[in-house]
């Protein structure tokens, strides 16, 4: 009978070696991680932007048929406050496009027309006007990468702009102050270059400061009354403007790679 457990012992023991023996002979497994790619940027987005518009000054003139063609001088345009709003498409990381609505405030355009038939030589009659604008505007930009939540970008855009003159004043040098009412506007075609930087501070919601160079074309006035033959229109050309805006971006994609979280080390088997 010890015969037969001492038997059984050695034979349980030697089993236990062997299985041991085994699991030390087994490769130890790891788990790989493998990160998931993060989601490619898309999707429609809205704006809204306000700004002020630093004029550059303009070139006056009317050509009249008794007058003559008359060039101003000193021309100057005060500035003016800008609002608008526009929808979008982020197409990638790079490369965005978006359609904007414009209004800009009225801005008085003011010249000095040498006198005609004044008595005394060098004198000027002082003519104003006011210029409001709407435009709409087709722009594309490159967005040139994204570094702690700031992206810089640059863009151009075309479009037209709708150019409207009213109020229209001159200040003769013999005091008189002729005025002359009404609207008058035309469509002109526009174009714009900018450079800005977003600032993202939620998945949807970002910051947008940027500049703009935008020219409009020109404006005509009302139909001078009493000026020669009545036909002539007083002209404001190369409107062109500097823009500093600022806005917000709202971002209908939601979509956002799921986060992961590196494991501590490799899981290995107890056996």
């Amino acid at each position: 009978m010890d015969n037969f457990f001492k038997r059984l012992s050695l034979t349980g023991f030697a089993v236990v070696l062997s299985t041991a023996g085994y699991a030390a002979d087994l490769p130890t497994p790891v788990i790989e991680h493998v990160p998931i790619a993060p989601a490619a940027a898309g999707g429609f987005y809205l704006r809204g932007d306000i700004g002020y518009k630093i004029y550059s000054d303009p070139s006056g003139s009317f050509n009249d048929p008794v007058i003559g063609d008359l060039r101003y001088e000193r021309e100057s345009m005060d500035n003016a406050w800008m609002i608008g709003v526009g929808v979008g498409y982020q197409f990638n990381d790079y490369f965005r496009t978006d359609l904007t609505l414009d209004y800009e405030t009225r801005a008085t355009a003011t010249g000095y027309a040498p006198c005609v038939g004044c008595a005394t030589a060098g004198q000027f009659s002082k003519e104003q006007a006011d210029i409001d604008v709407w435009t709409v505007m087709l722009n594309a930009y490159v967005d040139v990468g994204t570094w702690n939540r700031i992206t810089p970008y640059v863009g151009a855009g075309i479009g037209a702009a709708y150019v409207n003159t009213s109020n229209k004043k001159s200040f003769n040098p013999d005091g008189s102050s002729p005025t002359y009412d009404g609207d008058n506007g035309q469509w002109n075609f526009a174009w714009a270059l900018m450079a800005g930087a977003e600032y993202a501070f939620t998945p949807n919601w970002s910051l947008d400061a940027g500049y703009r160079y935008k020219n409009l074309g020109e404006a005509k006035s009302v139909k001078l009354v009493g000026v020669g033959s009545g036909g002539t229109r007083e002209r404001w050309e190369d409107l062109t403007a500097h823009e500093f805006r600022l806005g917000a971006r709202y971002n209908f994609n939601t979509t956002s790679a799921p986060t992961y979280y590196e494991p501590q080390g490799p899981i290995t088997s107890n056996f």
